[in-house]
């Protein structure tokens, strides 16, 4: 399958929860809102998600599963499809990425890379 036929773009915007987070107790929550975009010419469907998170400390928490908030959303060409979701770091910066799992309709499957993005308290980072 030619590449132009798989096209899925994501895009990703982040929020700092302020008001279920806990500095005192190196508890900072984050949501994420994910926009994935089936810009290519055939249907997919986004099978399992793989995300390999970082704190400030370098600790690494992966989380891996079937579909994203409990689906497994089939995007057709031009379609899209959202959700939020939320990550708990023990500092107030740190950065998440990974990949969907995507599977055509003829069975074959190929990865959708989530490129690096940063978590952060706002006003940390300029």
């Amino acid at each position: 399958m030619s590449e132009n036929q798989c096209d899925i773009r994501i895009h990703v915007a982040t929020n700092y929860i302020d008001d279920q987070s806990e500095p005192d107790a190196d508890r900072y929550v984050f949501a994420y809102t994910i926009t994935i975009s089936n810009n290519g010419a055939v249907p997919a469907t986004l099978m399992s998600r793989h995300w390999i998170i970082t704190d400030a400390n370098g600790k690494v928490q992966e989380v891996s599963g079937d579909g994203v908030v409990g689906e497994q959303p089939y995007l057709q060409p031009g379609e899209r499809f959202r959700y939020s979701s939320g990550a708990v770091l023990e500092t107030p910066v740190g950065a998440m990425h990974g990949l969907y799992r995507m599977e055509t309709d003829t069975g074959s499957s190929f990865d959708a890379p989530i490129k690096p993005f940063t978590l952060a308290v706002p006003g940390l980072l300029h």
